[in-house]
């Protein structure tokens, strides 16, 4: 990573002749006027971790300093010292560049400790970090027969995080990690036109479809798609928020903590003037520098946000703890609580293992509070932990790459982001073997749950918010088609006579929900019939259509392994023909990243 400062950058570049000129010029004592009021050893042994004492120790040597102000003859006319190069030996040079590095260095970790401080005095530097990106492993879910295995279930998944990244890998010009790509959120990422329910007493309606299989046609696409109530904002409930922000060193980039201000300040733009801000803030240590309050009160919350800058380690798990603790402070038992997490995932001081902070998110559910994330940035962006703390903290998970999909997130699907209507919700189809011998799911690798977990109300799953939609697609294979990828077993039978009242559907569907204030399940059941399939993919509607194409595309990023050879061209073809009314272009935007992927480098080029 590389580091300056605007009073040091030619300590950085030159002979060492510049660098004893900028120590001389420069001074110690100046580096930090509004943090060094006292002389700097002072001030290290009253507010320095013991940690960070050795690095700006250093810059109080005064030893190689004092010998290279020995060799300045004063100047009368300015009354000062001026550098003599003509007198320095090596060794002098040599502790010039090391100063140097001590000043730069020291800077670098003192103002780690300072989570808040002024935009006109901050440090100017750039992070910039590469092929650290952290993933879950994913392996894509296998084919199942129906004779033998003739249940799915999983819950439920409403985040759209892997499509924003793919998009910001391919719009750099490098194809996205195949466990980047998570199929079911690339395609959760567009609106599909489902119908919603009318009351918030039934939160969601679930519609289904079946259409010819693009790449493959042998088998057939089942399509259900769930519509949350859309919540009108005049009925909404008060919000109590919590906006824990990451300010540690590696969230210093454009597309890091400066695109994270901005997004707060457009998530105001959402929240009624009742409601309630707080900020957290952790780099290497944690800390409250805004109390409760009002969105009424604007320019106070929007002045807090200005004044934040990166630096330092970060302390994730301590900034964790005392939102929560913000958080319950001032719980609502009528609103909504939750605590918006905003880092780039890379935790490095205190407990940083996966499994212990799950095990804090999920012991923090029954207090009220739920926690959603959103990422920034990449290089060092970690997927997995995030994804983790959002699912069992009962949130949602979100990418923001650019400004415009902060404004679709916190502005336009505000409502979905805050505003749970329905929790724990499963899905469970049980296949009819008489019309399909063979399905697999597409997508939800990390959502999948136990047949039994369907019925058990302790088991937690995902939850859905005001407006939101949610499609999951299955690949079945109909009973007697050609293409079968699992063999007849040559001593067993498995094929099936239908009951006369099923030998129409394709498969049952379950759901089970709970309304938020309920901890006992609802159960919605319905049949998936032949009468719902279109007869050809043009016959299909605009909508399935681009579905299909939105996970063909995701599943040829993966490696294509059940899509043979349907290739980025079919996928523009398929996509181009719904694109539709396309009212806020995000159609249009996905057929070109289909087209960008064409010629997008599989590896990032190492950074110079």
């Amino acid at each position: 990573m590389d580091f300056a400062h605007p009073k040091l950058t030619h300590l950085m570049a030159g002979g060492a002749s510049i660098a004893v000129l900028a120590v001389a010029v420069v001074g110690i004592d100046h580096i930090r006027p509004d943090i060094v009021p006292m002389p700097l050893e002072t001030k290290v042994d009253q507010a320095t971790p013991a940690d960070e004492k050795d690095a700006i120790a250093a810059l109080t040597d005064s030893s190689p300093v004092a010998r290279l102000e020995e060799s300045m003859p004063k100047t009368k006319e300015a009354g000062k010292q001026q550098p003599n190069a003509a007198l320095l030996s090596k060794r002098e040079n040599e502790a010039a560049r090391s100063i140097s590095r001590q000043i730069v260095g020291g800077i670098a970790a003192y103002e780690g400790t300072q989570g808040l401080r002024s935009r006109d005095d901050a440090v100017v530097r750039q992070y910039r970090e590469q092929g650290r990106d952290k993933f879950s492993d994913i392996a894509p879910n296998p084919l199942k027969v129906v004779a033998k295995d003739p249940v799915s279930t999983f819950s439920i998944d409403v985040d759209t995080a892997s499509y924003a990244f793919a998009r910001k890998a391919l719009n750099n010009g490098v194809l996205p990690q195949k466990d980047a790509v998570r199929v079911e959120e690339m395609v959760n990422y567009f609106d599909y036109g489902y119908d919603a329910p009318d009351s918030r007493s039934e939160p969601f309606r679930a519609n289904v479809s079946v259409m010819p299989t693009p790449w493959n046609t042998n088998t057939k696409l089942l399509r259900i798609g769930i519509k949350g109530f859309e919540l009108p904002k005049t009925d909404a409930p008060r919000a109590n928020l919590v906006f824990l922000i990451d300010t540690s060193g590696s969230m210093n980039a454009p597309d890091k903590l400066p695109l994270l201000r901005n997004s707060f300040k457009l998530l105001l733009s959402s929240l009624k003037p009742d409601d309630t801000v707080s900020i957290v803030t952790y780099a290497g240590s944690a800390g409250t520098v805004l109390e409760p309050t009002r969105v009424a009160d604007r320019s106070k919350i929007l002045s807090a946000l200005e004044r934040l800058n990166a630096g330092g380690s970060t302390a994730g798990a301590e900034g964790i703890r005392q939102a929560y603790q913000l958080a319950e402070r001032q719980i609502d038992s009528a609103g909504v609580n939750r605590v918006i997490l905003a880092t780039d995932g890379d935790f490095n001081v205190g407990i940083s293992d996966t499994g212990e902070l799950k095990s804090f998110i999920e012991r923090k559910r029954a207090s009220g509070v739920t926690l959603s994330v959103l990422g920034f940035g990449r290089g060092n962006y970690n997927d997995e932990l995030m994804q983790a703390l959002a699912q069992n903290g009962n949130g949602n998970a979100a990418y923001i790459d650019t400004l415009s999909e902060a404004r679709k997130v916190l502005v336009e699907e505000a409502g979905s982001t805050l505003f749970t209507i329905a929790k724990d919700v499963k899905l469970q189809l049980e296949f009819n073997p008489a019309t399909v011998s063979e399905y697999r799911l597409i997508g939800y690798e990390t959502r999948l749950l136990n047949r039994e977990d369907f019925n058990n109300d302790k088991v937690d799953a995902g939850d859905i918010g005001a407006g939101h939609s949610v499609t999951a697609l299955y690949e079945i294979t109909p009973a007697g088609a050609e293409g079968r990828l699992v063999d007849d077993l040559r001593y067993q039978t498995e094929s099936a006579k239908p009951e006369a009242d099923s030998a129409d559907e394709y498969a049952f569907m379950k759901i089970r929900y709970k309304l938020p204030d309920s901890d006992t399940s609802t159960l919605i059941t319905a049949p998936v019939t032949k009468g719902s399939q279109a007869a050809s993919v043009a016959q299909a509607s605009p909508d399935d259509r681009f579905a299909a194409s939105v996970a063909a595309f995701g599943q040829v990023l993966r490696g294509g392994r059940y899509t043979g050879s349907f290739s980025y061209d079919d996928v523009v073809a398929l996509a181009q023909s719904a694109k539709g009314e396309d009212r806020f272009g995000y159609r249009a935007e996905f057929i070109n990243l289909v087209r960008l992927a064409r010629s997008a480098a599989a590896l990032e080029p190492g950074k110079q």
